[in-house]
């Protein structure tokens, strides 16, 4: 079982060109801090362009449980009424995080220095995931943590009493240690202050200091140090959130692979902590342009256009690009099958703990359809076959995890033979406008009977 119902099998073959607008889906990274720290404001925040993928939705629903007034008004438009830094209330029930990572350890983050007692949980999948990056810090607070062996949901966190301020260095790049940390910093007397040797996606910062908080950054040899003050009256805002770079990878390397395929995303989010994987295309050779840059609500944005790109090249991803892209190797390892030559990704270890093993789910999917694949702990290397090359005609196993069923699907767009994955259903979780997003550019995505 999936974790989200009953499988869903779907299977995707070499069709015509792609070709159209693609219009993916909200940020989720930026959806998830706007509806916390909507929740940590006082008064009435608006959300235009809100992502409603289960994840997003299950983050939304723990602020409601949290105290705070989450209303949707029409798609995409939501308001969010606070109830202000440490005003969180204990809720009456466990809080289910479904499947996001991302929204399970921002909200551990945002009550660890309130007076309550909460319960976290999750699919099939989260529960499996450790959770003690997050709390190691989270007890230096003085919050308290008891999960299940290793660190694991289901997880119940006694938040501080008298929250003191940290000091934390980052141990390995992780946007998510860095935003609990710093969620948790609002609510404690004095300054916080977290240390990263590498730069990770940094919207929980540009959003802090759009609510109202102080909060400076420095770049040293040390690497970039954040300082927070606590205990701020964050101001609510008005939030445009820009569409999503992740969801946007899957549609502009499939146009990319796909022959004679033309297709523009627009009003994309390019922070330059989430553009590696457009830097990493556009250095393999890759016909993508960035039309009409500009900025909205504090981030740089531009359409991106995306055409068929046979000339692809393998290249050496540098390691320390990692974090600007961790989500998207995924679907670069479907790219680099369908390029000549090798390309050598490196320094991923935070794959082997995602929704899945995502370099052990890569591998085995690809193995299984016809590309040969090396892997290591933190490093993988798939030797391309040119465009369209790729024989296909496997069975990639998705373990519940949206990035891999959406990465297959795209390489059986261009695969000689189709390329079926056991279950699309977690696919709603981020990107729940996938399936039809996809068949309307002309992608030829089929569901099986099971």
């Amino acid at each position: 079982m999936s974790g989200h119902g009953e499988p869903i099998p779907m299977q995707a073959r070499r069709g015509g060109p792609l070709s159209g607008v693609a219009e993916v889906p909200g940020d989720k990274s930026i959806s998830h801090r706007s509806l916390i720290l909507g929740a940590m404001a006082v008064g009435e925040t608006r959300i235009t362009g809100l992502l409603e993928g289960q994840d997003v939705l299950d983050t939304a629903a723990a602020m409601r449980s949290l105290g705070a007034e989450v209303t949707q008004h029409a798609p995409g438009e939501w308001s969010v009424h606070g109830v202000g830094v440490g005003g969180f209330g204990e809720p009456d029930r466990v809080i289910d995080c479904g499947n996001s990572g991302t929204g399970v350890r921002l909200i551990m983050g945002a009550v660890a220095t309130c007076r309550i007692t909460v319960t976290f949980t999750g699919d099939a999948s989260l529960v499996k995931r450790p959770m003690a990056r997050i709390t190691d810090p989270l007890a230096q607070f003085g919050t308290a943590a008891y999960g299940r062996a290793g660190g694991r949901l289901p997880m119940t966190l006694v938040g501080a009493t008298d929250p003191v301020p940290v000091r934390y260095t980052v141990p390995v790049p992780s946007a998510q240690v860095k935003s609990a940390v710093l969620l948790a910093g609002l609510n404690a007397p004095g300054q916080t202050v977290v240390i990263e040797a590498e730069a990770t996606r940094d919207h929980t910062e540009r959003m802090l200091a759009g609510f109202g908080a102080e909060i400076a950054t420095e770049v040293t040899e040390a690497g970039r140090v954040i300082t927070l003050t606590g205990q701020p009256e964050l101001q609510p805002q008005e939030i445009l959130v820009p569409r999503d770079p992740s969801s946007a990878a899957f549609p502009v390397c499939a146009a990319l692979i796909v022959e004679g395929s033309d297709v523009l995303v627009p009003n994309i989010g390019l922070n330059p902590t989430r553009a590696g994987l457009f830097e990493t295309l556009r250095e393999m050779g890759a016909d993508l342009t960035y039309e009409n840059l500009r900025a909205a609500g504090g981030e740089p944005v531009a359409d991106l256009r995306a055409r068929f790109s046979p000339e692809m090249q393998g290249i050496e991803v540098p390691p320390e690009r990692a974090a600007s892209m961790i989500d998207e190797y995924p679907i670069l390892s479907v790219v680099a099958a369908n390029a000549q030559g090798r390309t050598v990704m490196r320094g991923v270890a935070e794959l082997r703990v995602k929704e899945s093993d995502r370099i052990a789910a890569m591998a085995d999917g690809l193995r299984a359809n016809g590309v040969t694949v090396e892997d290591g702990p933190d490093w993988w290397i798939v030797d391309g076959r040119g465009p369209g090359g790729v024989p296909g005609g496997g069975t990639a196993l998705a373990h519940l995890d949206h990035r891999i069923a959406m990465s297959f699907l795209c390489l059986g767009m261009a695969a000689e033979k189709p390329v079926a994955v056991d279950d699309a259903g977690p696919i709603a979780t981020s990107f729940p406008i996938f399936e039809p997003l996809m068949r309307d550019l002309g992608a030829q995505i089929v569901r099986q009977n099971r």
